[in-house]
C-alpha cells in the first residue's frame, strides 16, 4: 500500500484546487451576489438552484439536500471516491506529485479500484489512436474518409482503432502493470477458453469520456465482414462505465452547452463528430441507450435549467418511422425539463453525419436552425396517422392528441396548441376542443386535469423539510430565528466583525436548536476572537472541533460539520460595503430579543407575587424590570444607529 498521503500535500491540493472550477466541471455556475455561485444540485433533483458554492472559503453547500463539505468531498460525492482516490484525482489535476507516508510515494502502487480502471482505459485509448495509422486500419481509415472526417479530425476525438486479433490489446496492458481480472472488469477484455481476450477486435473504436474528460469506456464500430457481432459493440456495465448516465461528448460541448443554453441531441458518434465540425459543438449522444432520465439531469445541470423557454433541447433523429418513435418517446421525458424541448428532422432521412457529407457544414447548421417545437412534432405525428378528410378521422385524431396537449405544463402554451390543434382539425370550435380535451384527458388519467405534472401542494422533489436536513421547519418565517442565522453567519464568514460581544452572549440567546449548537461550537472553538478575520482557515478550524466534538449535542442528531459548512456558505443578508454596521445591528438586535425574552419572564413573575405580602421580592423584581427596560431602548437606539 502507497500509505497515508502527507497533510501538507492535502493541503495544497486544495490550494490549487479551486473549488468554483472543480464544481464548474459538472454544473454550470452562476454569480448570486455576495461572492457566491449557485447552480442545480448534482446529488438530488430540483427545479430551482439552490447548490452554493463560496469560492473565497472553498466550500458549497445545498440548501436543498444539505449535501456540503470542501472540493475534495465534492469529487469524492460526485465519483464516489475514497478520500485518498479523490486527493489524487484532484493531485493529478494540478499538477502535484504526492508524497506518501511510510516509504514515500512509489509510481504503480496500488491507487484504488477506480483509478485503476480509469488509468487503464487511458492506456488502452493511446494504445487504439496509436492503431489507427497502421497498415491494417486502412477499412476504418476508409470508413473515416468516406464520412468526410480527416486524420485531424479522428485525433480531436480520440478515435482508433482495434486489432483483429485476440490478445493483442490484454498483452499490452498486462505490459503495462494491469491485471487481467483488472481488464475484464473493466470491460477491455472478456474471459475466453484460455484466458482473458480483447473484447473489441478489427474495429473502429471511440473513447467514451466523462464529463471531466476521464476516458471510461468505448464505442466501437464493426468494419469487417467477417465480423459476426453487432454494428456498434459498446463497453458493458461496469465500477466506471455506466451508459444510462452516459453521454458521448459531453467533456467537449459541456462549456458550449453552458454558454449558449442549447444541448443538441444526436444518435450516434459519428453524428457528434459531424455537427462539432459543423459549428454545433452543443451536440451530444447515448452510448448504445435510449435518451433517459438519468442524461437528463446531466444536461439539466448544465444548461442550468430552471427558467422555462429560455434554454433549447434539441433531439434530431432520422425522417423514418423509427425515428418519429424515437422523437415521440423523448416528448415523454419533456415534462422533465423546464426549458424549451425541439425535434430537427431531416425531410430526406439524412443523420447530420450524411447531412455534411452530401450537403456541407452549412446544412448541419441549418437543419438545427429548422428546428421544430417537440409539441407540435408530436401533435402532428399523431395527426398524420388518422384520415381527417372525415368527421371520424378528425374526431379519433383529437383523442389521441388530447393527451399531449393536456400534458403542456405551462397554461398559455397549452392554450396556444389547443388553437392550433383546432385549426389543424378544422373543427373551427374551440370550446369544444377543450372540452374534449378535458374529457379525453381525464379517462386517461383517472384524476382532474390542472397543471399537468404538479399536484396540488407538491414540489417536484417533495417538500423540504427539517427531516431532510435543510433548515428546520418554520424557521425560516421566525424573525428571531433568522436573526439568530444571521449573528452565527457572522460568526462563521466574518467573526472579527463580532468579537468579545458574540462571545459574551448566554446560551440562551439562541433558541433554535441548531444555532444553540454551533453558538456553543464556536465558544468551545475559543470564539470568534479567535476567529480573527475568518476566512478559509476559521471555518477549517470549527469543522475539526466539529469532528472531535463527536456524538451530537445533548442526544441530538444534529451534523455539525454540516451545519458549520451551511453557514459558511449561506450568503449574508447585507451587502458587503456595509458589513460592519450590519455586524453591529445584529449583536444588537439580537440581544434586544433576548433582553424582551426576559423581560417577559419578570414581568409573568410579578404578577404572581402579592406586592403587600410579598413586598421585598416584588420590589427586587421591579427594580430589575426597569433596568432591563432601560437595556432595551440603548439595545434599540444602537440597532437604529449602526
Amino acid at each position: 500500500m502507497a500509505g497515508r498521503i502527507r497533510d501538507e500535500d492535502i493541503a495544497l491540493v486544495r490550494e490549487r484546487s479551486p473549488i468554483a472550477d472543480v464544481v464548474g466541471e459538472h454544473i454550470q455556475l452562476r454569480n448570486a451576489g455576495g461572492g457566491n455561485l449557485k447552480g442545480l444540485c448534482p446529488f438530488h433533483d430540483e427545479k430551482s438552484p439552490s447548490f452554493n458554492v463560496t469560492p473565497a472559503r472553498g466550500y458549497y453547500y445545498c440548501f436543498g439536500c444539505a449535501e456540503g463539505g470542501d472540493v475534495i468531498t465534492f469529487v469524492r460525492k460526485i465519483e464516489n471516491l475514497t478520500f485518498g482516490e479523490a486527493v489524487e484525482r484532484l493531485a493529478r489535476r494540478a499538477g502535484i506529485q504526492l508524497r506518501y507516508e511510510q516509504g514515500g510515494y512509489v509510481p504503480g502502487r496500488e491507487q484504488g479500484e477506480r483509478r485503476r480502471l480509469i488509468e487503464a482505459h487511458r492506456a488502452a485509448a493511446e494504445f487504439y489512436a496509436a492503431r489507427l495509422a497502421a497498415p491494417d486500419a486502412a477499412p476504418g481509415r476508409r470508413f473515416l474518409s468516406e464520412r468526410g472526417f480527416e486524420r485531424v479530425d479522428a485525433e480531436h476525438f480520440g478515435v482508433g482503432y482495434a486489432p483483429a486479433e485476440w490478445e493483442v490489446l490484454t498483452r499490452h496492458l498486462v505490459a503495462r502493470g494491469f491485471t487481467p481480472q483488472e481488464l475484464i472488469k473493466g470491460g477491455l477484455a472478456r474471459e475466453g477458453r484460455r484466458g482473458p481476450v480483447d473484447r473489441f477486435r478489427g474495429r473502429l473504436v471511440w473513447p467514451i469520456r466523462d464529463i471531466t474528460g476521464d476516458v471510461i469506456g468505448f464505442g466501437a464500430r464493426k468494419l469487417l465482414d467477417s465480423d459476426d457481432g453487432p454494428k456498434y459493440l459498446n463497453t458493458p456495465e461496469t465500477p466506471i462505465y455506466h451508459k444510462s448516465s452516459v453521454l458521448y461528448g459531453v467533456d467537449l460541448a459541456k462549456r458550449e452547452i453552458a454558454r449558449r443554453s442549447q444541448a443538441v441531441v444526436v444518435e450516434g458518434y459519428t453524428d457528434v463528430m459531424a455537427c462539432h465540425l459543423a459549428g454545433v459543438p452543443t451536440a451530444v449522444a447515448t452510448c448504445g441507450t435510449s435518451f433517459g432520465e438519468e442524461h437528463i439531469k446531466v444536461l439539466r445541470r448544465l444548461l442550468l435549467d430552471q427558467a422555462e423557454f429560455r434554454g433549447e433541447v434539441i433531439f434530431t433523429f432520422d425522417g423514418d418511422s423509427a425515428g418519429q418513435k424515437a422523437a415521440l418517446r423523448a416528448f415523454q421525458d419533456e415534462q422533465k425539463f423546464v426549458t424549451q424541448t425541439f425535434v430537427a428532422v431531416q425531410p430526406d432521412g439524412l443523420d447530420p453525419c450524411d447531412l455534411r457529407v452530401k450537403q456541407g457544414d452549412a446544412a448541419v447548421r441549418d437543419l438545427i436552425a429548422r428546428r421544430e417545437p417537440l409539441f407540435a412534432f408530436a401533435i402532428r405525428s399523431v395527426l398524420a396517422q388518422y384520415d381527417l378528410n372525415t368527421n371520424e378521422g378528425r374526431l379519433g385524431a383529437l383523442d389521441a392528441a388530447a393527451p399531449i396537449v393536456a400534458g403542456i405544463k405551462d397554461p398559455g402554451l397549452r392554450k396556444t396548441y389547443v388553437v392550433d390543434l383546432d385549426r389543424w382539425l378544422g373543427f373551427m370550435d374551440e370550446r369544444f376542443v377543450i372540452r374534449r380535451i378535458q374529457q379525453v384527458a381525464g379517462r386517461t388519467t383517472g384524476r382532474p386535469q390542472g397543471r399537468a405534472g404538479r399536484p396540488a401542494g407538491g414540489t417536484d422533489g417533495g417538500p423540504v423539510t427539517r427531516t431532510q436536513r435543510g433548515a428546520p421547519a418554520g424557521a425560516a418565517h421566525d424573525p428571531a430565528a433568522r436573526l439568530e442565522a444571521e449573528a452565527l453567519k457572522l460568526a462563521v464568514q466574518r467573526p472579527a466583525l463580532l468579537g468579545p460581544e458574540f462571545d459574551a452572549l448566554g446560551p440562551d440567546t439562541f433558541t433554535v436548536p441548531e444555532h444553540i449548537a454551533l453558538h456553543g461550537l464556536i465558544t468551545a472553538a475559543g470564539g470568534t476572537v479567535a476567529g480573527g478575520p475568518g476566512g478559509r482557515e476559521w471555518v477549517d478550524h470549527l469543522l475539526a472541533h466539529a469532528s472531535s466534538a463527536g456524538a451530537s449535542p445533548e442526544g441530538t442528531e444534529i451534523d455539525l460539520q454540516a451545519l458549520v459548512t451551511r453557514f459558511a456558505v449561506e450568503a449574508l443578508r447585507a451587502d458587503v460595503s456595509v458589513e460592519e454596521r450590519y455586524g453591529a445591528a445584529v449583536l444588537a438586535k439580537i440581544q434586544e430579543i433576548a433582553v424582551g425574552r426576559a423581560i417577559n419572564q419578570v414581568k409573568s413573575r410579578l404578577q404572581r407575587l402579592n406586592p403587600v405580602e410579598e413586598q421585598q421580592d416584588y420590589n427586587r423584581l421591579f427594580g430589575e424590570l426597569v433596568a432591563l427596560e432601560q437595556q432595551r431602548r440603548v439595545l434599540r437606539e444602537r440597532a437604529a444607529g449602526a
